[in-house]
């Protein structure tokens, strides 16, 4: 069965919610540093939400792949040009990769079908 990857954010959300209730600080710093780390600088926030794609599949992590399709849409990045970061990820994640790289495309489509 594919995964869902709108629900899984979702999901996702509302447990890191819950977090943020217990571990204020914690996650205060945690969300603080996702700001700076993907404000434009050096690097775009379209740039850096690709390199965080590629870190997720390499990671292996769907939450991360879910997260960074959506904003990928939201930053209307193109199916090519994820494509192109998906390539760099399997040139360095070899086969596990491939794996996870098809259902990082799987995540874009369907938040980019849902926008």
């Amino acid at each position: 069965m594919p995964k869902d990857y709108q629900s899984m954010i979702a999901d996702i959300s509302a447990y890191t919610a819950d977090l943020r209730k217990a571990e204020p600080g914690t996650m205060t710093g945690f969300y603080q540093m996702a700001k700076s780390a993907t404000e434009d600088d050096a690097l775009d926030k379209r740039t850096k939400e690709l390199i965080a794609m590629s870190i997720g599949v390499a990671l292996r992590c769907d939450g991360c792949i879910g997260f960074h399709a959506k904003a990928l849409v939201d930053l209307g990045v193109s199916r090519e040009e994820l494509t192109d970061a998906l390539a760099m990820s399997i040139y360095m994640g070899g086969g596990p990769s491939v794996m996870y790289a098809a259902d990082a495309l799987r995540a874009f489509d369907q938040f980019a079908d849902a926008a």
